[in-house]
């Protein structure tokens, strides 16, 4: 996994040959290093800083910190710009639609109802000990589409509600909600933090889905059920008074039935999944069927397909007109703009550290320390993470700082590469994340129980993951 062919070695440790780092103030040396490695530190320290301490958005941050670490490793002015511009553009026109589409398509389940139809269905038939394995369930179902803040808004109701009726724990019934929710953001695509780093280390999307949902089942399953039965006992928390909200299909006349939800939320998953499979099965790039598979199970088309079946079994199943449908659609594009705009300087970010040579410097660092390439990915991830709070910074920024180990690497291992890092990017959630003050005050717990049930959920989360991607590695 950590082995890079003769031609990638020796691309990586001659001088890059860039504009940015070719009109650097000084020369690839030992000396150049030592800056370059300054650099990058200055660089990810003004990151921090304004997003931590100055409370600065997160494209703001990154955009100011690539500029940053440009001018601290003395490159011009002008040429740093034009990396960042260009690896802003690049990471929008890769990944943009994709996230427009996934939103889309989770607006339509939240707005019909067919989210409410999916857990209703199943716990109906849980209940006593399975009601934790069924919340870990419909989080994992309905956490494909939808934004990890999304789902959470969308799930407390039904956390709140189940655990008051039922008279559980609510630590016992949120936590493998919370569980489900956070693998499937942080491992699974369409979610923006994999597809970027799948843009990144230009990963195959379709095997980096199949490995993730491999990663994700009994990852969610620790985090959640067995691990929500140690925490219920360190916090047992009651349902907070007045934090019932309403939920989104209580004013519908219908919704969309449960089969029909469930088969629209995993087409894009079947579809892409197909082609990656055909890829396997048939070694023949010229066959129909790999090039039938292959534009059908392009992620465009996949998620463009979802969203265009989703109109019908989902959006007029629950009898919306096509003024209500494009209402939803308008809403469901609104809030990503933020999320585009993190993402794209996310990858204006990356192209300034490769252009700049860190490539270099990190395959020293991986061959002198002999560290393997998925736990450096990892390590660097779950620095970032502490460091900032966002799991999305943390993906894209830990992506471009090992995108150059990516060259050389097969098919699976660069999927695995890019779970590496979205694993890292879950570890310990504490006070500098926004999830952190969301799981808080919406289940009423102090800060000691939080971290003592949240933080080591998503610690648990981390180390879970990135401990069956290594083993992953060994047997792929």
């Amino acid at each position: 996994m950590n082995r890079l062919s003769a031609e990638t070695l020796t691309s990586l440790t001659q001088p890059p040959l860039s504009p940015l780092a070719a009109d650097a103030a000084e020369p690839i040396t030992s000396a150049g290093d030592l800056r370059l490695g300054l650099a990058v530190l200055a660089g990810i320290a003004v990151i921090v800083l304004l997003i931590t301490r100055l409370r600065t958005h997160a494209f703001l941050a990154l955009t100011i910190g690539s500029l940053a670490l440009g001018a601290f490793a003395g490159a011009p002015l002008d040429k740093v710009i034009a990396s960042f511009t260009t690896g802003l553009g690049s990471t929008v026109a890769g990944v943009g639609v994709l996230i427009a589409l996934g939103a889309i398509l989770g607006k339509l389940l939240a707005d019909s109802g067919g989210a409410d139809q999916i857990v209703d269905t199943i716990l109906a038939r849980a209940g006593g000990r399975a009601m934790p394995w069924a919340m870990v369930l419909i989080a994992g179902i309905i956490g494909l589409p939808l934004f990890f803040e999304v789902g959470i808004v969308l799930l407390i109701p039904v956390v709140l509600m189940v655990a008051r009726r039922g008279g559980y724990s609510l630590t016992r019934i949120g936590i493998p909600a919370l569980a489900g929710l956070s693998v499937m953001h942080g491992l699974v695509p369409p979610h923006p933090g994999p597809l970027a780093a799948i843009d990144a280390l230009d990963a195959n999307l379709g095997v980096t889905l199949a490995l993730g949902v491999l990663v994700a089942v009994p990852t969610a399953v620790i985090a959640g059920p067995v691990f929500a039965r140690y925490a219920a006992r360190w916090a047992d928390v009651p349902v907070p008074e007045g934090m019932l909200p309403a939920r989104p299909s209580e004013d519908l006349a219908r919704r969309p039935g449960f089969a029909a939800t469930v088969a629209t939320v995993l087409l894009p998953v079947v579809l892409m999944l197909s082609h990656a499979l055909v890829e396997i099965v048939v070694d023949d790039p010229a066959s129909r069927v790999q090039r039938v598979t292959a534009v059908i199970g392009a992620p465009v088309i996949a998620l463009l397909a979802a969203v265009v079946v989703g109109m019908f079994t989902l959006g007029r199943a629950a009898g919306f007109t096509r003024e209500r449908l494009s209402r939803t659609v308008d809403t469901g594009l609104a809030p990503i703009a933020g999320i585009l705009l993190i993402v794209g300087a996310g990858g204006g970010f990356k192209q300034t550290l490769i252009d700049a040579g860190v490539g270099r410097m990190i395959l020293d660092i991986s061959e002198d320390w002999s560290i393997p390439t998925l736990l450096l990915a990892w390590l660097i991830a779950v620095a970032i993470r502490l460091a900032t709070g966002s799991a999305t910074v943390a993906t894209i920024s830990a992506a471009g700082l090992v995108a150059p180990l990516a060259a050389d690497l097969s098919t699976a291992d660069s999927a695995l590469l890019v779970l590496a890092i979205g694993a890292g990017s879950l570890f310990f959630s504490h006070v500098n994340d926004a999830g952190f003050w969301l799981v808080k005050e919406y289940f009423g717990m102090s800060v000691g129980q939080t971290i003592r049930t949240w933080s080591l959920m998503e610690t648990i989360v981390s180390v879970t993951a990135g401990g069956l991607v290594l083993l992953l590695s060994l047997l792929l």
